[in-house]
């Protein structure tokens, strides 16, 4: 029995009937989205999803080290919770054989069966719950790459960024809202491509630089977000 008809309109009923509604989205791409819909009529706020930058910053380690990556070779990283063709886990199985050989590709969060059916020169490393861990990794690299074909507002870029590294990503949804021209570039979705000649060009020229990437990351600092939910529920 598919109820969706029924519970869209009852939900429509009953949400439009909140006179006093504000309605918050982590980015520009959501808001213009709700904008469309039976919310049209009611206050639509963007409150950027924020992180903790006393954790996601730049971080040393010897993860290079552990994982036999030279300082000559150009590290590009991907981190996802679940690795999907949602996540574009297929863009980095083709660059992993495009690519040249002084390029390296790490990706966290995978699994036995992802690992399975990745390149072998890509390095694997299973999903960490260790937040300083993660921004030592974040920093090891040398550029994030985030080939998401669906995401909101993605936390992973702003991390990546405030660990000093920038970033390269599908213009999906509010992934591109979170870099600027200073810290990272955004290519058309599924523009395979595109995305291999940014990563080609951002190896060789290294346009960007960790202070930029710093500067950027402060605008999301969640302790100013919390300040913004605050203020609007004051209001």
């Amino acid at each position: 029995v598919d109820t969706s008809k029924i519970l869209y309109k009852y939900k429509k009923k009953y949400f439009t009937k909140i006179n006093n509604l504000t309605v918050v989205t982590p980015s520009e791409w959501l808001a213009g989205l709700i904008k469309n819909s039976y919310f049209s009529k009611k206050s639509v706020k963007v409150i950027n999803n924020g992180i903790d930058l006393e954790v996601f910053k730049p971080t040393k380690s010897n993860f290079r080290e552990l994982n036999n990556i030279s300082d000559d070779q150009f590290l590009i990283l991907g981190i996802a919770f679940e690795w999907t063709i949602k996540k574009g886990i297929d863009i980095f199985k083709k660059l992993a054989n495009d690519l040249p050989e002084n390029l390296k590709i790490a990706l966290i969060g995978t699994t036995e069966e992802i690992e399975n059916d990745l390149p072998k020169n890509i390095l694997a490393i299973r999903r960490t719950e260790n937040k300083e861990e993660l921004a030592s990794i974040y920093s090891a690299a040398d550029l994030f790459v985030n080939p998401t074909r669906e995401e909101t507002f993605p936390t992973v870029n702003i991390e990546a960024l405030a660990c000093g590294t920038p970033v390269l990503t599908f213009k999906t949804g509010g992934s591109p809202e979170i870099i600027d021209e200073t810290c990272g570039v955004a290519v058309e979705c599924d523009n395979y491509e595109a995305l291999k000649a940014e990563i080609n060009r951002i190896s060789t020229q290294m346009p960007f630089n960790e202070k930029d990437c710093l500067e950027r990351a402060k605008q999301f600092n969640m302790y100013e977000k919390f300040k913004e939910y605050v203020s609007l529920y004051e209001s």
